[in-house]
């Protein structure tokens, strides 16, 4: 492809078209933006005069915004100096050692999250979804903290919030109380952990979930590392809830390393409940044994990706990069072919819009504008080949990418959500 134009430097330029737009299936286009949205899409004519307030794009491949399913923006050390990281030798020991590191942090929540929000737009990221700790030590100072974060960067970023209670339900004392406080103050979404592996009771800490999100009535979003067939059989009992409360749609297990540790049977027996009842599938690829993303889609699950943890006392890695997230997926998983590649492009587009609710996403008319351009030729080509980002609106509004990742005003302001 051509290199393309370097894009506005300013946010506040709302472009009228985006013209010589090559969109996933190939076509070249000019996509026509009003009022924050995908007015109209139209074959590329060479010689027709460029609208006023035009961006030409140059044959770059034009994408809906990138999504992140799955983050954890109040544990970031992004934006503080570097922490070594500490090994730790089972989930308890860890969650031990974040609490420990976080009582000498001196960068706020709010900062840090604001950091790696700004990063996430200017890496293409329209919407992601974070989970973030609601527990005795921390109470529901986190959560506000993303709240103020959220409307910081509402114009950029679309941010939905999980309470996670990162230890346990059942087995940490005030936080079933905790979680109902924290859904009614603005999270999304309610979250678990291990109903087995952590809290030893795996209907316990569901009955308690699952009763919090249906008396809310909002969505359900559960960590789950437990492998075999005791991560299976609570994937089933999941699906069965989510089906008997009519919650198809709104549910998602994260990691589900079970379905990457099970003998064909156990896993087909599985994915039938899960896409039967509705329930998605979120994972990140690199750590635990890794749900066969393409046999999962053959059975109709919604599988998506999130970037997880980034550089924080859990894991030292991490770019907010959706689109070498893609690719890692697509390493670990052996997706090869241009239409393996563009499944892997799923995780983070499509399939993970659908996954988190997103109404009005994509590049047909009436579509919100949250767009992002890359210096690539082709879906496939953009995952295998970690290309520069040209241009990032959100609701027609350019607001990536910047130098450095930042904008101004963006991270002092949030230094008064601490």
């Amino acid at each position: 492809m051509s290199e393309a134009p370097a894009p506005p430097t300013t946010a506040t330029d709302e472009p009228t078209a985006l013209v010589r737009a090559t969109l996933p299936d190939g076509r070249t286009v000019d996509v026509r933006l009003r009022d924050g949205r995908v007015h109209a899409v139209e074959d590329h004519v060479p010689g027709r005069p460029t609208p006023p307030g035009a961006l030409d794009l140059a044959g770059a491949l034009l994408l809906p915004a990138l999504v992140d399913g799955h983050a954890h923006l109040d544990k970031t050390l992004l934006g503080a100096p570097w922490r070594p990281h500490r090994a730790t030798a089972t989930l308890r020991e860890q969650i031990a050692a974040e609490r420990a590191s976080r009582r000498t942090e001196e960068v706020s929540v709010a900062e840090r999250a604001a950091a790696l929000a700004c990063r996430m737009v200017s890496l293409g990221t329209g919407h992601v979804r974070s989970h973030v700790d609601v527990d005795p030590d921390t109470g529901l100072d986190h959560l506000h903290a993303l709240l103020a974060v959220r409307e910081t960067v509402r114009d950029r970023l679309g941010i939905q919030l999980v309470a996670f209670p990162q230890s346990g339900v059942v087995t940490a004392p005030g936080v079933v109380d905790l979680l109902d406080a924290a859904l009614t103050d603005g999270a999304d979404l309610i979250g678990g952990l291990d109903p087995v592996g952590f809290d030893g009771d795996a209907d316990g800490q569901l009955d308690l979930v699952f009763g919090l999100a249906q008396r809310h009535g909002k969505g359900v979003d559960l960590h789950l590392h437990d492998g075999g067939e005791t991560g299976t059989a609570q994937l089933r009992n999941i699906a069965a809830r989510t089906a008997a409360l009519g919650l198809g749609g709104k549910v998602a297990v994260s990691h589900a390393y079970a379905l990457g540790d099970v003998d064909d049977a156990e896993l087909d027996r599985t994915c039938a409940a899960l896409a039967a009842a509705g329930v998605a599938i979120m994972t990140n690829g690199p750590s635990g044994p890794m749900p066969p993303v393409l046999r999962l889609r053959e059975h109709g699950v919604r599988v998506f990706a999130g970037s997880d943890n980034i550089r924080d006392t859990w894991w030292p890695y991490g770019t907010a990069d959706m689109l070498e997230r893609a690719t890692l997926i697509g390493l670990r998983a052996g997706l090869m072919t241009d239409a393996e590649l563009g499944a892997a492009a799923s995780l983070v587009t499509d399939d993970a819009a659908t996954a988190l609710g997103l109404t009005g996403y994509g590049l047909t008319p009436g579509s919100r504008a949250d767009l992002v351009a890359v210096a690539a030729g082709s879906v496939a080509e953009a995952v295998a080949s970690h290309p520069r980002r040209l241009l990032v609106l959100h609701g027609g509004r350019v607001v990536g990418p910047f130098v450095d990742d930042t904008y101004p005003a963006l991270v002092p302001a949030a230094r008064g959500a601490r």
